[in-house]
């Protein structure tokens, strides 16, 4: 398979995401929580990188020296695509400044999921509203994407597609429709706790996709929240408030089964704790350390090699 080019197989590196911190969707969430704090705390905890979040500068040359400051890599980071109403030219355009800042600070992969009818950020709206797309209009999604994904991969930086609860690609049906409708340049970021959301099987999806595996994002599921946000039809940010996400070790996902199966693939690169929560109610820096903990446990299970 082709993976980010962070070390030979079965070594892997552990970063996080901000949003734990300051999520971009809740500005309730963190919002006076600075970027500093986020960085020293995501290093403190023991993380080698970050993903990219709503109060990081995207500019490479006012980026570099935050993050060399931190000792932390640029791992990824989320960009909201619009490919199902916009040329693949104006996107190209639309994600020019991003590319570039990822491309010159060596950032493998650029989290993409198509959010044209997304309710991800509505609150007012249940999950079940999103977007539902046809045959015909997979086969030009993948048709653009691929397009894309070929642009940003000859500027060093592979596309790792976010299936992502609320969106036009949320369950294995989807996933797999879209993969089939992508070319190779299309990656998979495989995320655990979405998956779980949308009924999926992620050690399942993982074996199907293993050639199209770059990224993954490791969060876990408080079992009675989901019950209760299935039940009710709940938005997927009222489902966020009600806590239905955690960090690895703190749910019921078997976190030492997921790594064996990256195992299995040949997985290599990068593995990160990306669960949004109300800091208030589970500090941050706590919550990222128990993940950290969590994690390199299950991956030195599997045989795995964590690089600093």
């Amino acid at each position: 398979m082709v993976a980010p080019e962070i070390g030979p197989a079965s070594e892997i590196r552990l970063g996080v995401a901000p949003i734990a911190w300051s999520n971009s969707d809740l500005p309730e969430l963190g919002g006076a929580t600075t970027l500093e704090t986020c960085l020293s705390e995501s290093r403190a905890a023991g993380y080698s990188g970050t993903e990219t979040g709503v109060k990081f500068p995207m500019d490479a040359a006012a980026l570099r020296p935050i993050l060399a400051r931190h000792q932390l890599a640029l791992v990824s980071g989320w960009f909201s695509g619009r490919l199902l109403e916009l040329s693949v030219a104006e996107e190209k355009a639309r994600i020019e400044q991003q590319l570039a800042t990822f491309a010159a600070l060596g950032a493998p992969v650029l989290v993409y999921a198509e959010t044209t009818g997304s309710v991800q950020a509505r609150r007012d709206l249940p999950v079940s509203a999103r977007r539902r797309l046809s045959t015909e209009e997979f086969k030009t999604l993948g048709a653009r994407m691929t397009d894309l994904a070929r642009h940003m991969r000859a500027r060093g930086v592979r596309m790792a597609y976010h299936h992502h609860m609320a969106t036009v690609v949320e369950t294995d049906e989807e996933i797999d429709q879209l993969m089939a409708a992508t070319g190779p340049e299309v990656g998979l970021l495989v995320d655990t706790g979405h998956s779980c959301y949308a009924g999926g099987d992620w050690l399942a999806m993982t074996a199907r996709h293993a050639s199209r595996v770059v990224h993954v994002h490791c969060k876990d599921i408080r079992p009675e929240i989901l019950k209760t946000a299935r039940a009710r039809d709940l938005s997927f940010l009222d489902a966020i408030l009600a806590g239905v996400f955690t960090v690895p070790g703190d749910g019921f996902i078997d976190y030492g089964a997921f790594a064996r199966a990256l195992k299995k693939i040949g997985y290599s690169g990068w593995v990160v704790v990306e669960a949004e929560q109300d800091p208030a109610k589970a500090p941050a820096y706590e919550y990222a350390l128990k993940g950290r903990r969590h994690l390199a446990a299950a991956f030195e299970g599997a045989g795995f090699t964590i690089r600093d």
